[in-house]
């Protein structure tokens, strides 16, 4: 078929031979295209993101603007920040010549144990459509493709290459393909397709590719895979478009099958119009015009982002901290020292430099002492070697020398790298010519002591220490997720003695396998485990810290082993000892600050008990200096929940993420987040849509303008602050079932001390609608509520929909 906005391109397909157009919708490699010069058509490079943007090579030496995680740009309920998100992917997309950005994630937070949580965005569709139409339009309008991902109900990780996911069609059109929709209205240019199934066809070969997808919204751009997710030729008639990596086995006879009569070929031409459409669109075709995308202070925008998606989620007077009354101020946790600055996984990009908070803080109070406990070990397995303590044998420069050999033995590549922690995804090193790869560096310990040296991989690994074997292990891989098992393997560690200033020669090598779908590919980690310090004495020294302080900030917070492409989570608890840290700190009497440096919901059980609660989420590599502004009150807290907190696992209404012989049921329907706590006895933690600021506001009144809800309000504290006016629809009476409210609409408002201000809400009729069969409105009048939070209502409005 060809569209109206591909019909120009007819000329260019007739050029073509069956194999050019068989090649062109194959991946050239992991990363791009293949090119066709003999058109004007270059290859086009695809990189992940969406929280910043890693380009074709893995990289520490191309280092990457680390953005604030998904959920964190949720939080700050602002389109606009949304808009200029994406600009800044766009701008670093074009840096790194980059084409097409994999991103937005827009799955929805159906439970709180998603182990990928953190790279969407809410629990809400209209949220999480507004913001990824923002986040899309910013990316396209600066000349670089999105990709909002993944088509569709892949909201859980467990079997996520094979779950059949079983959800009704009311929930599947007003819950999870809403922020596709919304994306598609925004002009998205491509679409990824998920591994999941849903009722029993695997994505890649659905209908739903079609319909709604291009025969219903209109969608003329690039469906591509997941990576490995185009399984067999069914995929060609399914309006699936580029099958990624390539070249693609699955599509290995696709020229044969046409040849033969197996497969139509007008189902390739139209495959082939939209390569060169997104070609087009991007400047990869001759004759098109590449944007340039605008120019943006990265660093300075990744501040912003954060403190704009930080929630205080309580606090009893003590933020902001009034820092010329501080003499010593205690800074306590693993994650203060070693932030995570965003979630495991594909999406990992490698930053130029993070700030933790510990430095933010520090940097902010200049005028206190500030006392640093760790208080509860964090990480598991092995950690990266600061680059400061190692040195490249053969150049003496900061580093290590990595060296691959064939199975002869014989050398035939060497590069200097700069990190400990290396993945090869695409790049310019022969993985799978390889047949055992060595790492060598100069180690300084910095203390005396013994140390657990090791490795994290999938491969057979030996460590050597001076010249002795110190560790030989075979890893051993649990489940057969191509995420966990590439991006957070298990560790092996050996004990080794050490002489802080005295150097210690370490060489790693490991055996590589050519077989299988990552056969080009490989992650490995040659690091330090954390200390083995009793850990009622870590929290014995943290509470003497507290207890010598004027205030105490805990940093808590998740792992790589928590929230990560690959698994879900099996509860919403904080790894290790942090729960009695906080409680020890707490007892101290101590004016005791907890921030949470987690990507998605974890149970709090102290915080009635602690002064202030700051949710940070995972926010980029500006994390410490913006929680820094934060808590000293240089910035206000911008964020409020995009997904409901629950006090206990046990009060979440839905939790279900495990398949059941290898379905996947959505049987709560249309009720998810706070749309099922609302239909439930327990109470939340934290609803939906709350977060506390440093000023007060008076609520005026709500009206009806047109199609529009016009509301006024008023700042009546004595500083400048942020208001997210958020609405919601009810209607009790309604004739078929409906959740007991449901988000319409929102805006962000700032107003100065005494400044009263209006936010101007569109409220559509779609807004208000029903899926039945096609989208339906009920007559009569529906209750239009607007407050600070699902539960924080104080204006009320009839709207009636004739």
């Amino acid at each position: 078929m060809t569209t109206d906005s591909t019909a120009h391109l007819r000329p260019l397909l007739e050029r073509l031979t069956l194999d050019q157009k068989v090649a062109l919708v194959q991946g050239a490699d992991f990363w791009t295209t293949v090119p066709l010069p003999e058109i004007g058509l270059r290859a086009m490079t695809l990189s992940d993101g969406p929280a910043g943007v890693r380009g074709p090579r893995w990289d520490e030496r191309e280092p990457s603007l680390n953005l604030p995680s998904g959920s964190a740009l949720a939080a700050s309920w602002d389109i606009d920040l949304a808009y200029r998100y994406g600009a800044a992917a766009a701008s670093e997309a074009r840096r790194k010549n980059v084409d097409v950005v994999l991103g937005p994630t827009i799955n929805l937070h159906r439970s709180p144990l998603g182990g990928r949580h953190f790279e969407c965005f809410s629990e809400d569709p209209e949220l999480s459509a507004e913001l990824g139409a923002a986040y899309v339009r910013g990316l396209q309008e600066n000349g670089v493709a999105a990709t909002p991902k993944h088509y569709v109900a892949n909201d859980s990780e467990t079997d996520r290459f094979t779950v059949d996911v079983k959800v009704d069609a009311r929930a599947l059109r007003e819950l999870y393909l809403t922020p596709f929709e919304r994306a598609v209205e925004a002009g998205a240019w491509s679409v990824m397709s998920a591994y999941n199934s849903v009722d029993g066809v695997t994505m890649t070969e659905n209908d739903l590719l079609e319909t709604p997808l291009n025969s219903e919204w209109g969608f003329d751009g690039v469906v591509v895979s997941d990576w490995t997710a185009v399984r067999s030729l069914n995929a060609v008639p399914a309006a699936q478009d580029l099958a990624m990596p390539g070249p693609a086995p699955a599509w290995a006879e696709l020229a044969d099958a046409i040849r033969d009569g197996r497969l139509d070929e007008a189902d390739l031409d139209r495959k082939v119009l939209r390569m060169l459409l997104l070609a087009e669109r991007v400047g990869a075709l001759e004759g098109s015009a590449q944007i340039e995308p605008a120019s943006v202070d990265g660093v300075a925008f990744t501040r912003e982002a954060a403190i704009a998606g930080t929630v205080l989620l309580s606090n009893d007077g003590t933020l902001p901290l009034d820092i010329s009354r501080l003499g010593t101020i205690a800074i306590i946790g693993h994650n203060a020292r070693e932030a995570r600055t965003q979630g495991g996984g594909s999406a990992t990009v490698l930053p130029e430099r993070i700030v933790s908070p510990l430095d933010g803080i520090r940097a902010a109070v200049t005028g206190a002492e500030v006392l640093y406990e760790l208080g509860a070990v964090v990480q598991e397995g092995v950690a990266e070697i600061p680059l400061a303590q190692l040195q490249n044998p053969a150049t003496g420069e900061p580093g290590l020398r990595v060296t691959f050999f064939d199975a002869a033995g014989t050398e035939i590549f060497t590069e200097d790298r700069r990190a400990s922690a290396l993945v090869w995804f695409g790049g310019d090193a022969p993985i799978a010519a390889s047949a055992h790869v060595d790492l060598a560096t100069r180690y300084t310990p910095a203390e005396t002591g013994e140390i657990l040296l090791g490795f994290a991989g999938a491969n057979p690994g030996r460590v050597f220490v001076n010249g002795a074997l110190m560790l030989d292990e075979a890893p051993v891989i649990e489940g057969t997720d191509l995420g966990a098992a590439f991006l957070n393997p298990p560790s092996s560690t050996a004990r080794v003695q050490v002489i802080a200033g005295e150097a210690i020669d370490v060489r790693a090598e490991f055996d590589l396998d050519s077989s299988g779908p990552l056969a080009g590919a490989l992650s490995v980690t040659l690091g330090i485990a954390p200390e083995q310090t009793d850990p009622d004495e870590l929290i014995a020294r943290a509470a003497r810290a507290a207890a010598a302080s004027d205030v105490a900030v805990v940093v808590v917070g998740t792992n790589s082993k928590v929230e990560s492409e690959g698994y879900d989570r099996v509860d919403l608890d904080l790894p290790g000892r942090q729960d009695d840290l906080v409680r020890a700190v707490a007892a101290t009497g101590t004016p005791t600050i907890v921030v949470v440096n987690a990507g998605s919901p974890v149970v709090l059980p102290w915080a009635d008990d602690v002064a202030a609660v700051v949710q940070g989420y995972f926010g980029g590599q500006e994390f410490g200096s913006a929680i820094a502004a934060v808590l000293t009150g240089v910035a206000e807290p911008g964020g409020r929940l995009p997904t409901t907190w629950p006090a206990t696992l046990a009060d979440v209404p839905v939790t279900d993420v495990t398949p059941s012989d290898g379905v996947l049921a959505y049987s709560e329907g249309i009720h998810i987040g706070y749309r099922a706590w609302l239909r439930g006895d327990a109470a939340p933690a934290y609803p939906f849509g709350h977060g506390l600021g440093y000023t007060t506001w008076s609520w005026g009144v709500a009206q009806r303008s047109g199609d529009d809800l016009e509301v006024t309000l008023a700042n009546t504290g004595d500083r400048a602050g942020k208001q997210v006016v958020q609405v919601y629809a009810e209607r009790a009476d309604s004739a078929v079932e409906r959740p007991v409210r449901w988000l319409v609409g929102f805006a962000v408002v700032h107003a100065e001390p005494g400044e009263t201000v209006t936010a101007v809400i569109p409220l559509p009729g779609r807004r208000f609608a029903h899926w039945a069969d096609g989208w339906s409105l009920e007559d009569g009048s529906f209750t239009v509520r607007a407050g600070a939070s699902v539960v924080d209502l104080p204006l009320s409005i009839d709207w009636t929909i004739a």
